[in-house]
């Protein structure tokens, strides 16, 4: 992994960010040829997925929402890393790559944090900095990044940076059906820099604080989820490959009940396989109704679609294609 990053700097592609400086882990800069990369993966992705297509439109929300809308989507509640620190050094990292990278060929994102400190415990697992087994229990760390709006640092003056696309399309919801006059099924798409206070092990721009996603949310009546579901596994499938990914460097991966989000009630990833081993690339996931429920609830604003021709009223359920764009220089990295 070293030698990938390190000729990707000589060639231009990305650097260590603020490294005059000494650097700033799990951030990085892209350069010329990076950023027409990544500019080019994205303008194929909107050609494909919006502007061939009549059923996708587009929304730009803002990175700082009101915090009220990360609250209801359960985000400050439920959106965590289980971390846990080396007594001796005070090095900090995340139980399930620790555990992952020691044991080998085994998953346990997503369990609770006892059986992570039972699993450290009885395997003996030793700090990756310094070697010292003497770890912390795990703990549950929030990702999301908090700010300050305005110039008194109180309670009301808290926001989150953005860790995901999705709840600015959903906010949106309802004036987009009011504008566009889309109708089921459609989908609202969104490409942007989101941000997540995440720990990694020397990944390169795999895993980063900023990061680059291009999503949609495709909103069908509940009953034609699996079916939805299958289709768009077959597109970003076929998207792939047509961008020349190797068919045996990328695989499908359905997440086990414990991996998955808070919001999912199924959820599979194409992996793709890094020099440290497959991980995720891009993620597919049935969100039901979680999210519009949740805001309906919170905001008391209607956000059931009527259908125009039996002027049924319903809350859409939502299948979510997710692309990680900072991730698709590995496409790139097929021809190094």
């Amino acid at each position: 992994m070293d030698n990938i990053i390190a000729l990707a700097k000589r060639r231009g592609f990305f650097y260590p960010s603020s490294e005059i400086y000494g650097g700033l882990a799990n951030t990085w800069d892209f350069g010329h040829y990076g950023v027409l990369l990544k500019n080019n993966l994205r303008d194929q992705w909107l050609k494909r997925f919006v502007l061939e297509r009549k059923d996708i439109v587009m929304v730009d929300a803002s990175v700082i929402l009101n915090p009220k809308v990360w609250e209801a989507s359960g985000h400050v509640t439920g959106f965590n890393d289980a971390l846990v620190d080396c007594k001796n050094c005070k090095y900090r990292t995340r139980a399930d790559h620790l555990i992952e990278e020691e044991l080998k060929n085994v998953k346990v994102e997503g369990l609770p944090v006892e059986k992570l400190t039972e699993i450290i415990k009885i395997n003996k697992l030793k700090c990756p900095h310094c070697g010292s087994n003497d770890l912390t229990n795990v703990r549950k760390f929030n990702l999301l990044f908090e700010t300050k709006i305005g110039m008194v640092e109180d309670s009301k003056a808290k926001a989150y940076l953005r860790g995901e696309l999705a709840q600015g399309i959903f906010i949106n919801f309802k004036n987009v059906i009011d504008t566009m006059r889309v109708k089921m099924p459609f989908g609202i798409a969104s490409n942007g820099v989101c941000f997540r206070n995440e720990i990694t092990l020397g990944q390169g721009v795999f895993r980063t604080l900023q990061f680059d996603l291009m999503e949609f949310e495709y909103f069908i009546r509940p009953g034609d989820w699996e079916t939805t579901f299958e289709t768009w596994k077959k597109e970003m499938w076929n998207w792939a490959l047509k961008l020349g990914l190797s068919k045996e460097k990328i695989r499908w991966r359905e997440h086990e009940d414990f991996e998955r989000s808070h919001y999912s009630k199924k959820t599979m990833d194409i992996e793709y396989k890094f020099p440290f081993g497959w991980k995720e690339m891009w993620g597919l996931a049935y969100r039901t109704d979680f999210d519009l429920k949740n805001h309906m609830k919170n905001s008391r604003v209607d956000l059931n679609y009527r259908d125009p021709k039996t002027n049924e009223k319903f809350i859409p359920h939502v299948i979510e294609p997710t692309f990680g764009l900072t991730k698709g220089w590995e496409v790139k990295k097929e021809s190094f």
